[in-house]
């Protein structure tokens, strides 16, 4: 298939894409959910750039933040996260600088806890906000909905779950405790976190690993309440994420566009955010498409 059919076919989004989210109904079982996503800072212009997406795709977009974000594209909502959690709640992480900002990975693990929070809120379907998508994506709200990351690993990139699920809950269960220490965790991390506490390097698990309550918390859990087997395979929204050369950089993408398979993209961009997109690359197709104002 030729690099202009492909992107002709990957731009026909379906009649729903200029529809509001619908519930469920016996008699229709999918819906076209509202994305939900958590940020700090500015936007930069890749994030811009994926919502945007989001946006054509026919999604209601909501961006959470503790401060105001600038120049959110037209059609993103603002919501307030200090409502969903707290703040404070960081300092079970790690504590932060005496200047009250966070480091290390406080950001990043911070965000796994809330998208978890937003689920037992029924809020929607988590994406990050670099995840750019190609197509609506629709769901079964009474379902999990995830896709692998790279072999047996599920991504929490692309997160529904149902308010009941036991994954839901068993994060729920866990932030009560004040160590953050998870019944699931494997035996690899207990062993060394024992050890590293022994020597005194460390006293929180949040220090042993920045996706301890990510990636690998979600497979385990899937695994355990038998939702795994249920995943979207990697192509569906990971074709790229460990490569990102191959959305930065110069190269035939037409297979991204062309296969039905592929719902989206989550991107890494690896320090390259605010860059221009280099023409004849993935980005610069999707900055041309859906805009890449610089933030």
């Amino acid at each position: 298939m030729g690099l202009a059919r492909a992107q002709q076919d990957a731009l026909s989004f379906d009649a729903l894409s200029s529809r509001e989210p619908v519930s469920a109904s016996p008699a229709n079982a999918t819906i076209l959910p509202a994305i939900v996503t958590f940020w700090r800072g500015p936007l930069d212009r890749l994030r811009l750039t994926c919502l945007r997406s989001q946006v054509a795709a026919g999604h209601k977009v909501t961006v959470y933040s503790f401060d105001p974000i600038p120049g959110l594209p037209d059609g993103v909502d603002h919501a307030d996260a200090e409502a969903v959690l707290p703040r404070s709640f960081s300092e079970k992480l790690r504590p932060p600088r005496p200047d009250g900002s966070w480091r290390d990975w406080t950001t990043l693990q911070f965000s796994d806890f809330f998208r978890i929070r937003l689920m037992a809120r029924g809020a929607g379907l988590w994406l990050d906000a670099d995840v750019l998508l190609l197509k609506p994506i629709k769901i079964d709200p009474a379902k999990p909905f995830f896709a692998r990351e790279r072999g047996r690993q599920l991504g929490n990139s692309v997160l529904y779950l149902p308010t009941d699920d036991p994954i839901v809950q068993a994060f729920e269960a866990l932030m009560e405790q004040e160590e953050l220490t998870p019944d699931w965790l494997s035996l690899r991390h207990r062993v060394t976190f024992a050890l590293r506490r022994m020597r005194g390097d460390c006293n929180r698990l949040s220090d042993i690993r920045v996706a301890i309550y990510g990636p690998a918390a979600l497979t385990a859990l899937a695994q355990r309440a038998g939702s795994s087997r249920d995943a979207l395979p990697k192509k569906s929204f990971y074709a790229v994420h460990s490569e990102p050369k191959l959305f930065f950089e110069p190269a035939d993408f037409s297979k991204y566009l062309s296969d039905p398979g592929i719902i989206g993209l989550h991107i890494s961009p690896k320090g390259r955010g605010n860059t221009v997109p280099v023409p004849g690359s993935l980005y610069a197709w999707a900055a041309e498409r859906f805009g890449s104002a610089s933030p």
